[in-house]
């Protein structure tokens, strides 16, 4: 299933059992194939009146890319690389390669400028896991 497509799963208030749809909209063309994107868990976080912690695996074939793009402006997000090699570069910082096991961050919003899988000829995999405002409906936003 194409990221663009993803729609996370119910959003659950606890104290006012409101159910609502977080929508993952990451752009998934890339030089090597389209990354996929699965939502993974979704929950309100019940101590933090107003925010949610919503996690979604990130797979990318060899070569894959996302194209730039930022967060919801309320979102904290950690990453941590499940598999394979992904290079990074959030806002202007520097470039690096995350391995299997190691983990970064985003800021609320900061412009992830570079995500791909570090390898041509194998599979990278990815969970990112998003504290964000509960309202928020799209939690990855392309830049044009």
């Amino acid at each position: 299933m194409n990221i663009q497509s993803i729609l996370g799963t119910a959003c659950a208030t606890m104290t006012l059992a409101v159910a609502g749809v977080v929508a993952i909209t990451l752009p998934a063309e890339a030089h090597g194939g389209a990354e996929t994107a699965t939502p993974n868990f979704q929950r309100a976080i019940p101590n933090i009146p107003g925010k949610s912690l919503t996690a979604v695996v990130v797979e990318y074939p060899p070569g894959a890319a996302s194209h730039e793009h930022k967060h919801a402006a309320s979102a904290f997000i950690y990453a941590y690389v499940v598999s394979g090699d992904i290079e990074s570069q959030v806002n202007d910082g520097p470039k690096r390669i995350y391995h299997a096991g190691e983990s970064f961050y985003e800021e609320p919003g900061a412009v992830h400028r570079v995500s791909r899988n570090a390898s041509v000829t194998k599979p990278a995999k990815l969970l990112a896991v998003f504290i964000a405002d509960s309202d928020e409906k799209a939690l990855t936003i392309p830049i044009k």
